[in-house]
């Protein structure tokens, strides 16, 4: 997803850091590079990273980690990313586990996770929901609704499929369209990966699942990898007497 990072480089913003010392000893210049969206959860950036090794393993890992998140309320957030490795590794070579240490240090698939929360937020997702489908422009984010929005289904437009959504790996591609907004690893995911899922194996419909973080982190998203450059000229203008110039 490089070509994703540079088309929303854009949107990021440096911010100097005082340095530490002496100012006349010291003259080196730090900056963080700031993204305008807040910090994404690891657990998405895996899945992304994951999605690009294929469809198949994007869904073998979600089943692994459906409900990862109430770990993370008794554990540290280290041990949570190992947490994340551990599961991924499953799925993963070691040579692969190491690159996706390197891609979550540098929050690489980041942009990606926040491009499905923008999506969503274009929906726009029903207020005090954790998670919501729509079916052919219809939305709801109660499980118990689903079948009666499937049965008129096909006599609405169906929804436009973007290139990096993640579809439910079924033979059958008419069917209705179900798109699920959620969070991987939390309950409210949970109720409705449940019922999609057996739906998409009966081949009833097409489950197709964007992120969707209904809380975002306050914190913000510092993202490294990149170079910066600081020019600085100096505009401070001495007067010379041109007459004391020319007798010299």
């Amino acid at each position: 997803m490089l070509w994703l990072l540079l088309a929303l480089l854009v949107l990021l913003r440096v911010r100097p850091c005082p340095c530490r010392g002496d100012p006349a000893s010291s003259p080196a210049v730090t900056a963080r590079l700031a993204a305008k969206w807040p910090a994404t959860p690891l657990l998405l950036e895996a899945s992304e990273f994951i999605a690009e090794d294929g469809n198949e393993k994007f869904w073998q890992f979600l089943e692994t980690v459906r409900e990862l998140t109430i770990y993370k309320q008794g554990d540290t957030e280290y041990s949570y990313y190992n947490l994340i490795l551990k599961k991924a590794g499953q799925f993963l070579s070691n040579f692969q586990i190491n690159l996706l240490k390197f891609a979550l240090s540098i929050r690489a698939y980041s942009p990606t996770v926040q491009m499905f929360q923008q999506i969503a937020a274009d929906e726009p997702p029903p207020e005090g929901c954790g998670a919501f489908v729509v079916i052919h422009e219809k939305h709801t984010c109660k499980p118990n609704e689903i079948k009666k929005l499937l049965k008129k289904a096909n006599k609405r437009p169906r929804p436009y499929l973007f290139k990096g959504d993640h579809k439910y790996p079924t033979l059958k591609e008419d069917g209705p369209i179900v798109v699920l907004y959620a969070e991987m690893g939390t309950r409210d995911f949970v109720k409705f990966h449940k019922i999609l899922s057996e739906k998409a194996q009966k081949e009833e419909i097409v489950y197709v699942l964007r992120h969707y973080i209904q809380k975002p982190r306050s914190r913000k998203m510092y993202l490294s990898g990149y170079g910066v450059e600081l020019a600085i000229k100096s505009t401070e203008y001495k007067a010379v007497d041109d007459t004391q110039v020319k007798a010299s």
